[in-house]
């Protein structure tokens, strides 16, 4: 909302500018009320609004100010830096109302789901056995999305809890998660108690599922912590398709 100005005899024009300024360490909706509630509170601020998923900050100023002063204005957990001016080109993929495409944003995580399928198939392409193909496909995904997640261990508790209804209530839970998730890779490559991580399986994903389906009904914009923080994915319609074949791999191995 613009603020209303008092006029006097004297008109003193000022210039209104718009700047973009890039804002790192925002996970959730409540950061991003958060961040543009302090900026808007600034004196020479117009007007701001912040965009999760970009990490964008759009400031309308009625006279220049400096980085120093919009840092001073945010908790230190996040960090302002302005934007510069990119030439239009055509490596960015946008729809036409000016968005990025799903695909782009989520194209690091087919790529990962392809990569972890093809090993799988050319494993046992020889000799081929679904009930081998589909351990070791489990067995990997546990161990990549690990790795990913273990990239920022400190980060990715606090995106966790944004919507896995178990870490909400037990915060502990989201700091072992990816630990959970590297013994089950490793139970299902070395044929260890797979009846047991098979189980596990339908008890985890099935918890982080219901709280993936709730955000997407509620129609929430979040970061999707399937992949940690080191890549910046959002909360889409293939976090719960991810979660969904995997799931019904375990419930068809176990009444198989």
């Amino acid at each position: 909302m613009q603020r209303s100005r008092g006029t006097s005899t004297a008109m003193v024009p000022y210039t209104i500018m718009t700047k973009t300024y890039h804002i790192k360490g925002m996970t959730c909706n409540g950061c991003r009320s958060t961040v543009e509630k302090a900026l808007n509170e600034l004196s020479e601020v117009l007007h701001a609004s912040v965009d999760l998923e970009k990490e964008e900050a759009h400031v309308r100023l009625e006279k220049e100010t400096s980085l120093e002063r919009l840092q001073g204005a945010l908790n230190s957990k996040y960090s302002i830096s302005e934007k510069k001016k990119e030439a239009p080109s055509a490596a960015l993929n946008l729809d036409e109302s000016g968005v990025q495409s799903k695909f782009q944003q989520l194209k690091p995580l087919f790529l990962i789901l392809l990569y972890i399928t093809v090993t799988a198939v050319l494993l046992h392409y020889r000799n081929w056995s679904h009930e081998a193909f589909m351990l070791d496909f489990m067995g990997l995904f546990y161990i990549v999305f690990s790795f990913f997640k273990l990239l920022d261990l400190k980060g990715f508790p606090a995106s966790f809890r944004m919507y896995d209804p178990l870490a909400k209530v037990i915060p502990i839970y989201a700091w072992v998660y990816p630990f959970i998730e590297i013994a089950l890779g490793l139970m299902f490559l070395m044929r260890y108690q797979t009846t047991v991580a098979l189980i596990a399986t339908l008890l985890v994903l099935g918890i982080t599922t219901i709280g993936v389906t709730k955000t997407l009904l509620d129609k929430k914009s979040i970061r999707c912590a399937c992949l940690g923080t080191a890549l910046k994915l959002p909360m889409t319609e293939a976090t719960f398709i991810e979660n969904l074949i995997m799931i019904v791999m375990a419930a068809w191995m176990l009444l198989s």
